[in-house]
């Protein structure tokens, strides 16, 4: 079977379409050992993908060319290798590439799936990208909630939309003692409760749900006079954030991380005592796996992607997110150990449970059963 893999990047920037296509690739990889597969990549370069083991994946990249133009070349890749030799099937880690899919569908009728992560495929304004949507042979959606909201938004035939939650790094995220080099680099005890979120800081992003936690902190330190909250991440939001810790008296008890490189990203997690990001618009939210990965309650909004992140509520707390008072009621259960989830105080059963519902090996074999559906059909 051939395949066309389009994808956004994998190195030019760290979001979760990336890290998704990431894995992806790997478990294609994995599947596929002798299967001709031709992976397009949008933002990257030729030198970023060298260090790959071609095996029987060939690379193709725009990412050399000048922004202003590169969308158009791009998509001019993309029909030319479709054209000139016509894969089984085209699998879009992102929407926005789907167009050209149905285009080339429409011409060479060539099957086509797509990703649908969250946010972007649940107010699509554009009527061409609806069609494409629309006309793909398979949605893989990350999320039950996202699955939900492509079928209440979309006239979409039910059983086109399948499931493929995202994965992570079980060998990178594990659990340890908080790291002494960021207790003496924010001043804080080892005995001192801390909240963790990890989140963009963009004005579109409020939905990660910072604003509630820092509304709750007056009322939580009255119960935990200790509390500290580590808030990580970097964005345009931040002056606004600063302006609200002030407003609010939390000078003393609210760190602004900024940016937290990679690799110390899961000392993060350690650090902390549980992880909070009480979400809005969330399509399903990886942090929620790496942090139970290092074995830290977790407590998320009740109306978006957290919902399957923390399987109905099996492994963490799902709270209304709109609501400062219930906000700050679970977090001082979950810090004084009360909240009635007793998984959530087993640190390596909670990494156990994390690993076995969305661990890499599960993610490659959903993937796995749905490609081996498609080539039972086309050779039918």
């Amino acid at each position: 079977m051939n395949i066309n893999v389009w994808i956004p990047s994998l190195y030019e920037s760290k979001g979760g379409v990336q890290v998704y296509s990431a894995y992806f690739l790997e478990a294609l990889q994995s599947i596929l050992s002798t299967t001709e597969c031709q992976i397009l990549l949008k933002n990257d370069t030729a030198a970023d993908v060298a260090h790959i083991a071609k095996s029987n994946f060939t690379y193709f990249t725009t990412g050399h060319v000048a922004p202003r133009l590169r969308t158009a070349a791009f998509g001019n890749k993309l029909v030319q290798n479709s054209t000139a030799h016509p894969p089984q099937l085209i699998i879009s880690t992102h929407l926005n590439f789907i167009p050209v899919a149905w285009y080339l569908k429409k011409r060479k009728n060539i099957p086509y799936w797509t990703v649908a992560h969250g946010i972007e495929a649940w107010h699509i304004k554009n009527p061409l990208l609806k069609v494409a949507l629309k006309e793909a042979d398979r949605i893989l959606a990350v999320s039950h909630y996202t699955r939900d909201k492509l079928l209440a938004e979309h006239p979409i035939a039910p059983h086109k939309i399948v499931v493929l939650p995202n994965t992570f790094d079980s060998s990178r995220f594990q659990i340890a003692p908080k790291p002494q080099y960021l207790l003496e680099k924010y001043h804080l005890t080892a005995q001192q409760p801390i909240i963790l979120t990890v989140a963009r800081l963009a004005g579109a992003d409020r939905s990660k749900g910072y604003d509630r936690i820092l509304e709750a902190l007056p009322a939580i330190r009255k119960s935990i006079p200790n509390i500290h909250y580590i808030l990580a991440g970097k964005g345009q939001d931040q002056s606004r954030i600063e302006e609200m810790i002030i407003e609010l008296g939390l000078q003393d008890c609210v760190t602004l991380a900024g940016f937290v490189p990679d690799e110390q990203l899961c000392d993060y997690y350690n650090l902390c005592d549980m992880f909070a990001m009480p979400s809005t618009k969330e399509g399903f939210g990886i942090v929620y796996l790496e942090a139970m990965a290092c074995g830290k309650p977790c407590l998320g909004g009740d109306r978006d992607g957290a919902i399957d992140a923390l399987v109905n509520g099996k492994l963490g707390a799902l709270i209304n997110p709109d609501s400062t008072e219930q906000t700050a009621k679970t977090i001082i259960q979950i810090i004084q150990k009360t909240y009635p989830n007793q998984l959530m105080y087993q640190p390596e059963d909670l990494r156990h449970q994390v690993i076995n519902h969305f661990g890499f090996e599960q993610f490659k074999n959903t993937l796995n059963s749905h490609l081996t559906d498609f080539s039972r059909r086309i050779s039918t």
